[in-house]
């Protein structure tokens, strides 16, 4: 007769939620819902825990409740790299700590179950992720209504940076340069094309192109995390989306210039000639894409595909009804509270609705066209800023009443 398993020890305990917290904040979690996920499972797991999170770490302060105070007191101080969003990872890190939790599996289970997540990538998911760059830089193209060469300008540009993005993941030494050199490469390719080939609407096209890159969901979760009082994480991650944003605005500026001193002069035109149906495809395009960058699991890409074409349709049409910001509001909400209404229902992260339903609606590109015009002269600080500022504030305003209106029962 077997024995059963001995209860796992207060190491072995802070060590697995070391592990769920490093993950988490590894696949892209706001500090406000890694830290609230921290204390969940800490809790049931009979610690008493004190987080404290920011973008490129974390200290993770334990203490067993059954002992004397001060008398197993445990720090741990985490050094992370900025996460990415990874929705697959995310889910199933969620699911691994509740079966943990809950008893369906032990510490060790656990653990190893948290490892085979580590696989490396297929050459079939970095095909695919090159791929979506480029469906994401056409889609939004499409969504925008510009013309057929610009569409296929931005796709082409698009694919070029998946291409560039792989490349770069693999050397870590040009990591810290690969916003600036993929803005460089677009715009040297959007200029040479339309010198040889046809006008564009340039900007719109260099901007469609690095969709992907553009730190709009990062800013967002930013101002998030401030107005949560997360002051420290809030910050932090404004200023890594402000330098995002000047690096990609600097490559798209060397481009320009170069090409200056080359003799080339673009040709630009201001045209978005396309019909309803051609946005329609557009959308459901782009929708697919995101969930493929976001790293969703095939069964979710209805979800998350879904959510994407909910929330661009609830902003565009509340935006024509009531005001651009009215519509990014009541979008926001609406998405935040089928989040959450997801995760009530389902035991699932509420970020495969959520994420994926904001992420067209959050203003990366407008923050890139503020500093590519303020280059040229074209607009004045003032005005082009106060457009960020009222997406970030409708945006902001949408996710903290979402959760008002539904309660999240998951942090995630």
């Amino acid at each position: 007769m077997s024995r059963p398993p001995a209860p796992a020890t207060y190491a072995q305990r802070i060590a697995f939620v070391c592990e769920i917290a490093a993950r988490l904040h590894r696949y892209g979690t706001t500090a406000q819902r890694l830290e609230g996920s921290i204390l969940a499972l800490s809790a049931q797991l009979g610690l008493d825990c004190e987080p404290w999170s920011n973008p490129t770490g974390m200290i993770l302060s334990f203490s067993d409740p059954k002992r004397a105070l001060g008398a197993s007191d445990t720090t741990r101080v985490i050094r992370l790299a900025p996460g990415e969003n990874d929705l697959y990872k995310l889910s199933e890190a969620d699911r691994i700590a509740d079966a943990v939790a809950g008893g369906q599996m032990s510490l060790a289970e656990g653990h190893a179950a948290l490892r085979a997540l580590d696989q490396l990538p297929t050459r079939g998911f970095r095909l695919m992720q090159i791929l979506a760059y480029g469906l994401a830089a056409g889609g939004v193209a499409g969504l925008w209504r510009l013309p057929w060469l610009d569409i296929a300008t931005a796709t082409l540009i698009g694919l070029l940076i998946g291409v560039l993005s792989q490349l770069t993941d693999r050397r870590p030494q040009l990591r810290e340069a690969s916003d600036a050199i993929a803005s460089l490469v677009a715009g040297l390719v959007a200029i040479l094309i339309s010198n040889l080939v046809g006008p564009l609407n340039l900007n719109s096209v260099i901007i469609t192109a690095l969709v992907v890159l553009l730190p709009g969901m990062s800013l967002t979760n930013a101002f998030n995390e401030l107005t949560s009082q997360h002051w420290v994480s809030g910050t932090a991650r404004f200023a890594g989306a402000v330098t995002t944003v000047i690096k990609l605005a600097v490559g798209s500026i060397i481009a320009v210039t170069l090409a200056q001193l080359l003799g080339l002069y673009p040709e630009v035109r201001a045209l978005r000639p396309q019909p309803d149906w051609v946005e329609w495809g557009a959308l459901v395009i782009s929708a697919f894409a995101f969930a493929v960058l976001f790293k969703a699991h095939r069964r979710d890409y209805p979800w998350a595909m879904g959510a994407a074409i909910c929330g661009y349709l609830i902003s565009r049409y509340a935006g024509k009804a009531w005001g651009s910001e009215v519509g990014l509001f009541l979008s926001a909400l609406v998405m935040t509270a089928l989040g959450n209404a997801f995760a009530r229902y389902y035991n699932r992260p509420g970020a495969l609705i959520r994420l994926p339903g904001i992420i067209m609606l959050v203003p990366g590109s407008a923050s890139l066209r503020v500093l590519m015009n303020l280059a040229s002269g074209a607009n004045s600080p003032d005005s082009t800023l106060l457009v960020v500022l009222q997406i970030l504030m409708a945006l902001v305003a949408g996710l903290l009443f979402g959760n008002l209106l539904i309660s999240a029962r998951k942090a995630l």
